[in-house]
């Protein structure tokens, strides 16, 4: 049995990729860094409703020590890691006038250096292993830029690049690269809109209604699958039309 390890998966896009790939058979390891009890209660979930093992790691992905903790936990248990889906995250929306050092680093050490610290972490089981996929969470900003959201759009088109060029680096290895862009989701993050606002941003979109998290843990899902032996390297979109 294959094992995936998801990031940021008590909330959001996360939980969803979790019991999406639960669903298709694997074990899942779940990180989490505060909401532990979110992260408990989807292992209680997963485990009472797939026939799949379930390990749940608390690790601050941006810290390089936690993180290479806890692939080593999962190696452990589970002896290797076949799918990665790179989806902690964090957004900040602000001047960039007013963006302080501390959110710029805070931001872009959650968006981006986590990925790397992950990836860094779990490559080497997988070339081992000559096989393995990857899926990184960026953003249609990362491919557009946000106004009064700079630190996030930069820190998402850097895992862009991170997927294009790490995608050719690994592909010997039989290790494939992707990542999804999702549009607007309706998670935590979207919390803070008004609702006048949210209509706004619905008449923007072709499609004329909000992504769902189960739209990208598809996506996710598909890329991971042998039905996308071939595809690598790749930026899906996942935005209703919003980016075209």
């Amino acid at each position: 049995m294959k094992t995936a390890l998801i990031t940021g998966a008590s909330r959001g896009i996360g939980t969803a990729c979790a019991i999406a790939l639960a669903k298709c058979g694997y074990n899942i390891v779940l990180n989490y860094n505060k909401s532990e009890e979110e992260a408990l209660t989807l292992a209680k979930i997963i485990t009472n409703n797939y026939s799949v093992d379930v390990l749940c790691v608390k690790a601050d992905v941006s810290d390089k020590v936690q993180v290479d903790d806890m692939v080593k936990k999962a190696e452990e248990k589970f002896s290797t890691i076949d799918v990665l889906v790179n989806n902690a995250g964090v957004s900040l929306q602000k001047l960039f006038t007013d963006t302080t050092p501390q959110q710029w680093d805070e931001v872009v050490s959650t968006n981006l250096t986590s990925v790397y610290n992950v990836t860094h972490a779990v490559l080497p089981l997988m070339i081992k292993e000559h096989s393995g996929s990857i899926v990184n969470i960026s953003s249609m900003w990362g491919e557009t830029g946000a106004s009064c959201e700079v630190a996030y759009s930069a820190s998402k088109a850097g895992v862009i690049g991170l997927t294009k060029a790490l995608a050719k680096e690994v592909a010997p290895s039989n290790v494939r690269v992707n990542c999804v862009t999702p549009g607007v989701i309706m998670t935590d993050m979207m919390s803070s809109f008004k609702e006048d606002e949210l209509v706004l941003i619905k008449e923007e979109i072709p499609l004329g209604v909000f992504g769902t998290v189960k739209n990208v843990a598809d996506t996710v899902a598909f890329l991971v699958s042998e039905k996308a032996s071939y595809i690598t390297g790749q930026i899906v979109g996942v935005n209703g039309g919003m980016v075209i």
